[in-house]
């Protein structure tokens, strides 16, 4: 069984997605049902939901939705990892709220759009560290010369486990592999740091890219951290802009070909299942 850690829904009749107007692909609604058809064609039987950068209004509106599809006969729905602000005064009392819900398992804030010292301020760090013994986990989004931000975040908070999302973002469309590779594997050395296998067919040509294009990255990543510290996510929707979901399953599997049934396992839902007490 894949679990699939990394599913972004649309629904723009409930919630507000400033950043849509930008990528016109995938300005429309993908529901849990559009998804869940295709998904479990190809082997997932458990999924968490990753916030989707809604308006700041509607963060916890999101959440709720999703916890809500949750609750309906035969969902895949395991958890969430929510949004959140650590930037704002009143985080402290948002991670009191989202601890009182056992559905949320982690939280994101986007920051590979944002500007590069968001997360230098002292409130922001000193707001990363209230997660150090909640067991909630704090997904990282950054451009591989933002890697160093997260480095720095990661030794602020030992006490935090971190999720590095999508391979680091690399350049794979430009075949940039520096710094990228050079901060992956320092990152890598972070014990209280784990790798999304994820996201990286939308970082390819998509007209053109094939396995053997993934492979660097994905290798490198996985080769960096150790089968212990990676886990799966399908990105879907946005993974459809280059290929889809079927086609990024396909890959994955084509790209573990060589790898034993214990280390299959562990990325594809061992690793996932440990980390965020699934069952």
């Amino acid at each position: 069984m894949i679990i699939d850690t990394h599913l972004h829904l649309i629904d723009r009749s409930a919630l507000h997605y400033p950043w849509l107007a930008g990528v016109p692909a995938l300005d429309r609604d993908f529901s849990y049902d559009e998804y869940a058809t295709e998904a479990q064609r190809v082997g997932v039987g458990r999924v968490m939901h990753m916030e989707v950068d809604v308006d700041p209004a509607d963060i916890e509106a999101e959440t709720d939705r999703v916890e809500g599809l949750a609750r309906e006969s035969g969902s895949m729905l395991v958890g969430a990892i929510a949004a959140c602000r650590p930037e704002e005064a009143d985080f402290p009392a948002y991670l009191e709220r989202q601890q009182a819900k056992p559905f949320v398992k982690g939280f994101r804030r986007v920051l590979h759009v944002m500007p590069d010292d968001l997360s230098e301020s002292a409130l922001f760090r000193d707001n990363i560290r209230r997660l150090g013994g909640t067991g909630l986990t704090f997904d990282f989004v950054v451009l591989p010369h933002q890697i160093p931000k997260a480095i720095a975040l990661a030794d602020l908070a030992p006490d935090v486990q971190f999720v590095l999302d999508h391979c680091g973002v690399p350049d794979i469309k430009g075949n940039g592999e520096h710094p990228w590779r050079e901060h992956m594997s320092e990152i890598a050395r972070r014990p209280n740091v784990m790798a999304k296998i994820s996201g990286v067919v939308a970082y390819a040509d998509a007209g053109s890219w094939t396995v053997e294009t993934l492979r660097p990255y994905v290798e490198h990543t996985i080769g960096a951290f150790g089968w212990d510290r990676v886990v799966w996510g399908s990105d879907w929707p946005v993974c459809t802009l280059g290929g889809g979901l079927s086609t990024w399953v396909a890959a994955t599997h084509a790209l573990l070909a060589g790898c034993s049934v214990a280390e299959r396992d562990k990325l594809l839902s061992g690793n996932a299942r440990k980390l965020w007490r699934l069952k």
